[in-house]
């Protein structure tokens, strides 16, 4: 028996994942009141059946307790893999903008505004949080990357390769919620202060040689790599599918960026499959 929950921040994109995996095979049931799942994976257990279901705020009980015990005693029982979709609050309130629709707890409470709403659902959501097995973020994913995603955590790939991102941020925009290591670049020589510099980023040449020539720059890029490169190896037989590496400075517009392209290019060169993102440039972008 394969039991799979799918939960997350509303508006994270549950219908998507849970429609990703009705196309691998999954029997799925969405909203399934919260009561009712130790029912159901009783009744898998002797099927042999594969199911996801998803919950959201709106079958959840009100107590965090409860859920925690109904969570623990199913991992208790049956072998059941917890998803749990997140995306930052400025994602979830353009995705809500541009839907138009209002959030569950709107709809309960119509006095509570849509930035009230979902940070009440963060708290009620955090024994869901807990229990995880992957958290995803899916702010910066495609629907068909959500997709893809899913369905390489669930089935795997033939040689099992581990999937490498190497992704800049700005910490003034919040924490990446799905990095596996966070390496802070502040303390750097910053080219914002360079009048000429300032609305170039890291990805241009004049800002690339302005901080090759720093040692401190260098030094830093050398022995975070050889960090990674020394646990490497344990990460990849402990049979992970993606391990983030997030690279922050103050914007996530110059030394961020720089840094977390000279380190996702090195292992690349040697052979590892690696992605390179950069998170906040896209806000720099829409200004």
């Amino acid at each position: 028996m394969e039991l799979i929950i799918i939960s997350g921040r509303s508006g994270a994109g549950k219908s998507v994942a849970l429609r990703a995996l009705e196309d691998i095979g999954y029997y799925c049931v969405d909203n399934l009141p919260i009561d009712l799942l130790p029912q159901l994976a009783d009744i898998l257990s002797q099927s042999q059946a594969s199911a996801a279901i998803s919950l959201d705020i709106r079958n959840l009980p009100n107590s965090s307790q409860h859920l925690d015990e109904i969570l623990t005693e199913l991992e208790n029982k049956h072998q059941i893999k917890i998803i749990f979709l997140d995306a930052d609050r400025s994602t979830l309130i353009r995705r809500y903008s541009d839907s138009r629709r209002l959030h569950p707890l709107s709809v309960q409470n119509q006095d509570l505004s849509l930035e009230a709403a979902i940070d009440a659902e963060q708290i009620q959501l955090d024994p869901l949080i807990q229990h995880a097995n992957l958290i995803i973020d899916t702010a910066v994913l495609s629907t068909h990357e959500l997709a893809e995603r899913l369905r390489e955590f669930l089935r795997g790939n033939s040689d099992k390769e581990l999937k490498i991102v190497v992704e800049s941020f700005g910490f003034k925009y919040g924490l990446p919620l799905d990095a596996d290591y966070v390496f802070d670049v502040r303390f750097l020589p910053n080219p914002h202060w360079n009048p000429s510099l300032r609305p170039m980023t890291g990805l241009e040449q004049p800002v690339i040689d302005f901080l090759s020539k720093y040692e401190d720059v260098a030094n830093f890029i050398y022995t975070t790599r050889n960090y990674i490169e020394t646990w490497l190896p344990m990460l990849e037989r402990n049979n992970r599918s993606y391990l983030t590496i997030a690279i922050g400075c103050t914007g996530g517009k110059h030394r961020s960026v720089y840094i977390a392209q000279q380190l996702g290019e090195y292992f690349q060169d040697k052979g590892k499959h690696v992605k390179i993102q950069h998170k906040s440039l896209e806000k720099h972008k829409n200004r």
